[in-house]
């Protein structure tokens, strides 16, 4: 009779329990998902401070396209998450900004905005989720590093380790190769990205 009280006890507290948990669930997930909204909405507004308003890119069957353009350019391991067209205060588009996600960090994926305007240049990047190294591959959240691609007109970034010396070079992060090459990797899947809005040569 007792183990019979037990199992009673201890399934009603488990239901309780469960019950409860859901409801503390219920209650924060809409204030989380309003600041993952919010922090991309900024993060869009920096990557494209020209910018009024942004309107979503429904993909819908052109996603798959997109994803086997990406695969086509050797960037299989990026994805792009989100397109939002950028529109001035008149209305007038004028450029793209993209959530790119890049599953080649040392310490997972890297999720970041990117501002392209009309004539595909790049106005920057806003890190909007990273788990680096700290001291290391963390730097790629710095401004020293991200300045790099801000305000450049290239088809495609490179990292060197020498010192960059042309417009579509970056410096590599010292100690944090892989986190360099998975962010510059993100950034040229954002620009075939670009070029593949725009109805441009693969």
């Amino acid at each position: 009779m007792s183990i019979v009280k037990d199992t009673i006890s201890i399934t009603v507290i488990t239901l309780v329990a469960g019950l409860a948990l859901g409801v503390v669930q219920d209650i924060t997930a809409d204030p989380i998902a309003e600041q993952k909204l919010k922090a991309k909405q900024e993060a869009y507004k920096s990557v494209f401070p020209d910018a009024d308003s942004f309107g979503e890119v429904v993909l819908g069957d052109k996603a798959q396209e997109l994803a086997g353009v990406l695969s086509d350019n050797s960037y299989g391991a990026q994805t792009i998450d989100e397109v939002m067209t950028a529109f001035d205060a008149s209305e007038n588009e004028i450029g793209y900004a993209f959530t790119v996600t890049s599953s080649e960090g040392y310490g997972g994926d890297i999720q970041f905005a990117m501002g392209v305007q009309k004539d595909g240049t790049l106005n920057g990047i806003s890190i909007l989720s990273i788990s680096e190294t700290a001291g290391l591959g963390m730097k790629a959240d710095t401004d020293d590093f991200k300045n790099q691609f801000r305000d450049k007109k290239v088809e495609k970034f490179k990292y060197t380790k020498t010192g960059a010396a042309s417009e579509n070079e970056i410096d590599a992060i010292s100690g944090a190769t892989i986190t360099t090459n998975a962010v510059t990797n993100g950034v040229n899947a954002g620009l075939t990205a670009f070029q593949y809005m725009e109805g441009g040569e693969q």
